[in-house]
Formats: C-alpha cells, structure tokens, sequence
C-alpha cells in the first residue's frame, strides 16, 4: 500500500496555500472564494501569515490596508458586489489590531456578508505570561481579545494545533459559502502555532468546489402563498437585499410584468426594478417614499422577497395599518420567512419568484390599482425633479441638489455607495436606480466609515464601473485612511466630500426627540458652553489632498457639475469637495414618510423635550405586533 503524499509546511503556510484552492459555483459559473487577502502586520501574525502570503504572492494577492476595520470594510464591499460568490480574508496582530475587527465584523454579519477574519492569537503553548498585548483574565486562562469577535461571528475557532486547522478551515469554508450562514467567519491563529511545521495530507490542497445552491420552493407552501396572493385586493411586494444576492432581478421585473404587483424596496433592495418600470414606488419605510409608504399603509396582502424586515423598513411596526393585513415571505432564511407571523416560503428568491410567477400566470391585480399606484408614483417622481432642481449656477446646492447634478453626471453602470448620515434617508427616498448593484447602501449597520474602503473594494470586484463614495464630514473624519491604499494601488475611486459642519442626520433626530441638537454641530463652543460657535476651521479638502487624492473644491452648482465630470473621466482618485446649504428635505414633501422608534425622555424640565415626548407617544400607539 502506499502510504498517503504529504507536504511540510508551516501552519500559516498551509492555511494560505489551502485558500487558494476554494471554489463557489453557482449556476454553473466558478469564482475564488477567497480572491485576496488584507493585511496590516505586527507581532502576532509577520513571521507566520506574514510570511507565508510573501511566499504565495502568485497564488494569493495580498493587499496592503491602513486601518484593521477599513480592511473589513473593503472586503465587505468586494464580497457585496460580488453577490457574496467571492470574498476577501483580513489578517491582524493580536491585541489592538484584532479588537479593531469587531466593528467590521458586526457590519458584515448583520448584513450577512462574507468576509473571513484571521487575527494573530497570544502563544498556545504558554511559554511567558502575559506577552505583548495579552488580556489577563484571572478565571480563565484561555481567554484571549480575539474572544470580543465571538458575538459578531457567524463562526468562530481558535487554531491551537496544527491538525486542529483542517477541521477548522473546512468549517469556515462551508459557513462563508452558504447564502444562509454566512457572515464574518473568525479563525483566530496563536502566534506560535503559525510558525509550527506539520506534515499536511496533499489531499488538503486539492482543488475544492462549495455549490451553492438554489433551493426551490416546498409546493405547498408555495400553493398556499399563491392562494394569498390571488386572494388580495392591494397586495405589495416589498424587495429586499436577498433579490440582488440571488441574482433575481429579472426573475422580479417578469413577476411584476405579469401581476401588476407594485414593488418597494428596502435600504438593500433598492435598485431590484429600475426606477422607472411601471411597478417601482420607490423606498419603503421610515426613509421611504410617500406612494410606497401609503401602499404599505393600506395593504392587504405584504409580500416580503429577501428581506429582514428592520424597523426602518416597518416604520417601527406601525407601517402596515391595515386590520387583517397578512404577509408571505419568501426567503432563503428560515428565521427571516417566519417574521411578522408570516405565510413562509423557504427558497432562493430567483428559484421562489420564477416559481410564483409560473403559478400565477393570468392572474393581474385589478387596472384601477395600477392606475393609482402609477398615479401616485408619478406624483412622487415629480418631487423627485423638484428637489433635483438646482438654482442659479453661482449658487451653493443643497444636499438633494448635490444627488440631482450627480444623477445627470453618472451613466448606468455607475455605483453610488453609502452607508450613515443623512445621506441614505435623501438617497432612499430620490435616488433613480438604473442597474443592478448600482445603488449600495450598508444600512443594516449604518457605519460611519464605510463608505472609502467600501469602493475600493467594489472597484476591485467591478474594475469596469465607475465608483462613487458618498461622505459628509463627520463620516470623513472616522476613517479617511484607505484613500492611501487607493492611491497606492492606483484604484480610481471618487469622492464626493460634503461637508455642513457637523451629524446633519442626528442634529434632525436630535430636534425631533427634544434634545435641542445637543453636542451634534462641529463648532467652537459658544459662551455658555454650548457648541454654537463659529465653525471649525478644517480644510478637510486640503487633508485629502494631503493623503494623496486629486481634490477638485466646487462651491457652486456649476462648479459642482463641472467637478463631477471631470472626477468621472479622471484615472486617478479624485475627491471633490462641496459645502452644502442645510436646507436638505424634499420641497413640497414631509422630511419622512414614516415614524421610526427612538425613546424620548419620558420626564424633563425642557419644553422640547416634553412636546417631543408628546408626539412619541401619539407615534408609539400605533405600534402593533403581527402575528
């Protein structure tokens, strides 16, 4: 007999070499699961992963980061426009460069992206207590920081043996490749045991191939969701980020060419219809828009494709009002087809809607629905050209006219990102979606941040589309760092820097809850204490330039539109930098569409506070539990 081919080779080694043999298909169609790897080093992983990624540069592309939870970011973006098929891993020293991970990873697992996370680890072998960076802990001994990632990970291992790493690769693998599961996945790697030599099986290298499939629809779950819809009188479809993971837009826009069935979308479904197919109302919720809002209100029938149904999305459970409102979710995720008492259909959302549409066939909702949803949205898109509008050239534009001239500047393969800020609420609500993953919205953890390493990440999984980071000031301020990265790389992202001098988004909630916009505004402090000074004197253009990025300063509405043009044609990374009025709703039209729950002080000594806890309990009576 002969005996089994091994290869010696260190820990670290072994995972980089083991990494680059992992395949996802779909549909037929191969990708790398894991196509490169971030990396900022220190003592905790140089001489292992370190190491072995400047062994394997051929086979696993290594990218340089500047923050540890930009890295995370970047691959998040990556995998986002990958349609999670492709990821990216980050790996980081122990002690502060791992617990810099956690906000990357919550972010990537609430929005159920996959991203693979391999922070350095304190000694398995315990030679000296405590090294560098280690967390004592007097009860436990085999606590480490990179224990903080065990809540925002889908899966979580510590490598402490070298066999132990097959087990715990295979296991990290098939969660980060499984539409369901998937999320941020955490091996975390003691610094010694990266460095221990093992006699590998060969076979662990073998090419690898997660399918991941597209599970159809239980039949009679799906004859019973075809009763309900038949049955209802105003149904809605509500499209969330489920639609664009399974790749189901077409299998959308031909259900919605049969039924006449209106169509809303969530932060992370938006751009599932284009904007102008006959059945697209726009945003739905808190940040929604006023015809979809009001379709929601008087709905009989909720038909949620891929959705999570957060609270902006229900408006807090006051959205959908009407009494004996029934709800079919369809959805990969049994937990997510459960919620809100729902009729559950289990299934991908491409497999589910090709499905519902073939056993609806003949069915349309009735003309006069059609007309006054079309109506309405007509109505709303008027709105919509109303805020676009700008004034004369020499003017300063608002917000809402910043989004109108960068409607006019992009083309359809354009990607607009964001994710915090008053931003996702204009661009929810205004924004004219013109192709799949055009719009990219990270809302389920709305981080400030995300937005700079994010594109970088979507340019490198789509290096044909134009990028668009979209910013305000206070966003910049948390994490400008990767615009370094993007110059070093020569990654021609832009920029759109705007800047009103301070959190417009929670200045708003702030006077809305009573709380007088206190500690919102980037101010000196005035004499009473208060920061209602003049404004602070940065020059946050002159940074970016500083940090290496072609900075075009536009201070008037056709400065802007020029800057815009040229940002687009530029192959360089370009920022352009615009002061905004603070006028920033839509003419005409309320700020938002919908309630969204934030407790107001149920006792004060304040007037604001008092009138606002007035209106929250006015809001919060409208709340209701479906079940």
């Amino acid at each position: 007999m002969t005996a089994p081919t091994t290869r010696r080779l260190t820990v670290a080694q072994a995972l980089v070499e083991f990494l680059a043999h992992q395949y996802t298909e779909r549909d037929g169609v191969q990708h790398r699961l894991i196509a490169a790897t971030w990396g900022i080093f220190g003592h905790g992983n140089v001489a292992g992963l370190g190491q072995a990624l400047l062994e394997s540069q051929a086979s696993m592309p290594y990218l340089q980061g500047r923050n540890e939870q930009s890295m995370v970011h970047a691959a998040v973006g990556y995998a986002r426009q990958s349609d999670r098929l492709s990821a990216h891993a980050v790996t980081t020293s122990i002690g502060p460069g791992a617990t810099n991970l956690v906000t990357g990873a919550a972010l990537a697992t609430v929005n159920r992206l996959p991203v693979l996370l391999l922070p350095g680890d304190t000694f398995a072998t315990r030679p000296a207590e405590p090294v560098l960076q280690q967390l004592e802990v007097p009860y436990a001994g085999d606590v480490s920081v990179n224990d903080a990632l065990r809540p925002v990970s889908r899966y979580f291992d510590r490598v402490t043996r070298p066999e132990a790493l097959i087990p715990a690769a295979l296991q990290a693998m098939r969660v980060l490749a499984d539409p369901v599961e998937t999320g941020a996945v955490t091996l975390a790697m003691p610094q010694d045991v990266q460095a221990e030599a093992f006699d590998w099986p060969e076979e662990f290298f073998a090419d690898r191939v997660w399918h991941v499939t597209r599970p159809q629809p239980d039949a009679g779950a799906l004859a019973a969701a075809v009763r309900a819809i038949r049955s209802a009188e105003r149904p809605l479809l509500i499209a969330g980020g489920g639609v664009h993971h399974s790749e189901a837009e077409e299998a959308l826009r031909a259900f919605a060419d049969a039924t006449g069935i209106p169509v809303a979308s969530t932060q992370a479904g938006k751009g599932s219809l284009r904007y102008d197919h006959p059945a697209d109302v726009g945003g739905i919720g808190h940040t929604g828009t006023a015809t979809a809002d009001a379709l929601a209100r008087e709905a009989d029938l909720i038909i949620g494709v891929g959705t999570r149904y957060t609270d902006f999305t229900t408006a807090s459970a006051t959205l959908f009002a009407r009494p004996g409102v029934r709800f079919v979710n369809l959805n990969i995720a049994s937990f997510d087809s459960h919620k809100l008492g729902a009729h559950s259909v289990i299934a991908d959302a491409r497999a589910g809607l090709e499905a519902l549409t073939r056993e609806l066939a003949g069915h349309r909702v009735e003309k006069a629905y059609e007309e006054a949803y079309g109506a309405a949205k007509a109505e709303w898109e008027r709105l919509v050209d109303t805020a676009y509008l700008t004034g004369p050239d020499d003017t300063r534009p608002s917000q809402t006219q910043v989004l109108g001239v960068l409607d006019a500047t992009v083309g359809d393969d354009d990607v607009i990102i964001n994710a915090a800020g008053s931003l996702p609420g204009d661009l929810h609500k205004l924004w004219r979606a013109r192709s799949r993953r055009q719009y990219h919205l990270e809302y389920g953890y709305s981080c400030m941040g995300y937005e700079i390493p994010a594109a970088i990440g979507v340019r490198l999984a789509a290096p044909d589309r134009p990028v668009w980071a979209l910013v305000g000031d206070g966003t910049y301020l948390m994490m400008p760092t990767e615009i370094v990265t993007a110059v070093q790389e020569g990654i021609n992202i832009n920029l759109v820097l705007i800047q009103n001098h301070g959190y417009a988004s929670i200045g708003g909630l702030s006077e809305e809850t009573g709380a007088e916009r206190f500690g919102t505004a980037y101010r000196f402090r005035a004499k009473d204490g208060t920061y209602t000074g003049e404004p602070l004197p940065v020059d946050l253009a002159a940074n970016a330039a500083s940090l290496g990025m072609d900075v075009i300063r536009a201070a008037t509405v056709a400065e802007l539109r020029s800057a815009l043009a040229a940002a687009r044609a530029s192959d360089r990374p370009t920022c352009v930098y615009v002061e905004t009025e603070t006028a920033d709703t839509v003419p005409g039209a309320p700020a938002a569409q919908a309630w969204w729950d934030v407790p107001v002080a149920e006792t004060a000594t304040r007037e604001a506070a008092l009138l606002a806890r007035e209106e929250y309990d006015r809001q919060a009576a409208g709340r209701r539990r479906h079940l």
